[in-house]
């Protein structure tokens, strides 16, 4: 059974955590935003059941938590940041900063990262953009869980992209989405639940489809987009494939089947080719296309031609991007956030390790 905690609740205890493994006020504040940016949107597998993971990469050492992030590289509209292995919960907001004052002051800015670790959910830093009548662009390399379409080697990771769209009277556009049929967190989710997977989402370390959810312990991989070559998942290879060069190849970060592993108890990829992962981030002004109210009056007769498009027959509405998050927000930031009994247990293991508790 699931637990309800306050969002209160969660941002006291998370703050906490990050404090006790050594990070400033603004950056334990800055970090915990981001992470619980997934819980309050729906996105349970990026949120508080990763705090744990966290934990355990700054102790064995993989986690700076106090880094000097600095850019290594830069022109009016383009920057090469070093995260100096710092969260990626607190590098990816500081170069998305970045990426937003070059816009702010050329009409775009993109930044790269190298030496970071997992940042969370993509759409949280895209989002930054929208109070800036900026669209936010996000992306991030990971783990290598995935196979290439014809592979049973896994190359990339589940390397999800984000795009945030201001709107005028309408709620934004906000697409955040990995790049693989499913994320691993929504498996992790799944192996919490003791349920089975839909077909499509991994295949077994022979290559065949499998329903397992805990098929990537077997030695399985994830698919790409798609899932197999006939519903397209040369495409999603192209997508992941896409966001890997942007983000680490670009930076300087470890790329493909060298990229940093989430799981501290998995061991670091041999002859590495760069430092961390690697972010990629975009901010565009939208006065630099046209004037921001004649953008907001058309994007949201956009927005609402999409939303009143005839559902299909058993659909209530038809839905944009970005809508089932905003509404689930609008819920647990009321009602309280579920939290699985498997993640409640993790969470209680760190508040004992260091003293706290989850209330």
């Amino acid at each position: 059974m699931d637990t309800i905690y306050s969002y209160q609740s969660l941002y006291s205890f998370t703050y906490s955590v990050f404090k006790h493994i050594g990070c400033n006020h603004a950056d334990a504040i800055t970090a915990t935003k981001a992470l619980l940016a997934a819980d309050v949107r729906g996105i349970d597998s990026h949120g508080v059941a990763r705090l744990s993971g966290y934990v355990r990469l700054w102790e064995a050492g993989r986690i700076n938590s106090h880094p000097h992030i600095y850019i290594k590289h830069e022109t009016p509209s383009t920057a090469v940041v070093d995260g100096d292995a710092g969260l990626g919960l607190v590098v990816a907001p500081h170069a998305m900063q970045i990426a937003i004052d070059k816009a702010d002051k050329v009409g775009t800015g993109w930044v790269s990262v190298c030496n970071s670790n997992h940042f969370g959910i993509a759409g949280y830093h895209a989002m930054m953009a929208l109070p800036h009548d900026m669209i936010g662009i996000a992306m991030t390399n990971a783990s290598a869980l995935v196979a290439p379409t014809f592979s049973i080697e896994r190359m990339l990771g589940t390397n999800p992209i984000a795009v945030a769209i201001p709107a005028g009277r309408e709620e934004p556009f906000i697409a955040d989405m990995a790049t693989t049929t499913a994320a691993n967190g929504k498996l992790e989710i799944l192996q919490r639940k003791n349920a089975e997977a839909p077909l499509g989402w991994v295949q077994t370390k022979e290559g065949n489809s499998s329903a397992n959810a805990s098929e990537l312990k077997n030695g399985g991989a994830l698919l790409p987009l798609g899932s197999d070559r006939e519903h397209g998942s040369h495409k999603g290879y192209a997508l992941g494939s896409i966001v890997d060069i942007f983000s680490a190849v670009l930076s300087g970060a470890s790329y493909g089947p060298w990229a940093p592993p989430f799981p501290a108890y998995v061991p670091m990829p041999e002859n590495m080719p760069g430092s961390g992962l690697g972010h990629f981030f975009g901010a565009m002004r939208i006065d630099a296309f046209r004037t921001a109210d004649e953008f907001k009056q058309h994007i949201d007769n956009w927005l609402r031609r999409f939303r009143n498009a005839k559902p299909a027959e058993g659909h209530e509405k038809v839905l944009v991007p970005g809508d089932p998050e905003r509404e689930i927000e609008a819920i647990r930031m009321k009602d309280g956030i579920p939290v699985v009994e498997s993640v409640v247990n993790d969470l209680n293991a760190v508040a004992a390790r260091f003293n706290l508790e989850l209330k």
